[in-house]
């Protein structure tokens, strides 16, 4: 199903097991080879259970185009520019986490976070965040071993994507940055 730009959509993420992660609202953007774009304009609210937060910064989101037969085990954020750095994460360019392949259930698209996170800063910085957590939820929250592999290989493949500048990490973002800037005017 094609949604049309302009449609305010929510995103749900979760951890295994259905734990509550984190809730928001963004706008599609529309799509491309690489999947659709969605807009999350500064001022976006983010919150999960005992944490919430206001975006300071546009950013823009790709949930994956299917791949032979399948969406990837992953979900892309792409930030505009990097801000205050004296906020948390103000100097994160892309941060792509390790996910289930996302679904779509009508306006609601839903995900279960992995932990792995690949991150790009904006002085050109790539590594993987989150092992720690990974390990942890491996045996707390009971990934079966598919899945454990899944979320290892993509994290992986999306790190050496990242910094090799392969599409969608070679720019491809700023024209829906750029969308996401008109909208928001």
């Amino acid at each position: 199903m094609t949604r049309a730009p302009g449609t305010r959509v929510r995103c749900r993420m979760s951890k295994w097991g259905d734990r509550p992660h984190w809730e928001y609202e963004a706008t599609i953007l529309g799509a491309d080879d690489h999947g659709e774009w969605l807009g999350f304009p500064a001022g976006t609210q983010y919150s999960r259970p005992g944490h919430e937060f206001i975006g300071q910064r546009n950013h823009v989101g790709l949930v994956p185009a299917v791949v032979e037969g399948q969406r990837p085990w992953h979900l892309a954020t792409f930030w505009a520019a990097a801000g205050d750095l004296g906020v948390p994460g103000s100097d994160v360019q892309i941060y792509v986490d390790a996910t289930t392949p996302a679904e779509w259930e009508g306006d609601l698209l839903r995900a279960v976070d992995l932990d792995l996170d690949v991150v790009r800063r904006f002085d050109g910085s790539v590594f993987i965040d989150d092992e720690d957590e990974f390990l942890e939820h491996q045996v707390s929250f009971g990934y079966p071993a598919d899945v454990i592999a899944a979320a290892r290989a993509s994290a992986d493949e999306v790190r050496a994507a990242v910094e090799a500048g392969a599409a969608p990490y070679d720019g491809s973002h700023l024209l829906w940055l750029e969308r996401l800037a008109e909208l928001a005017t």
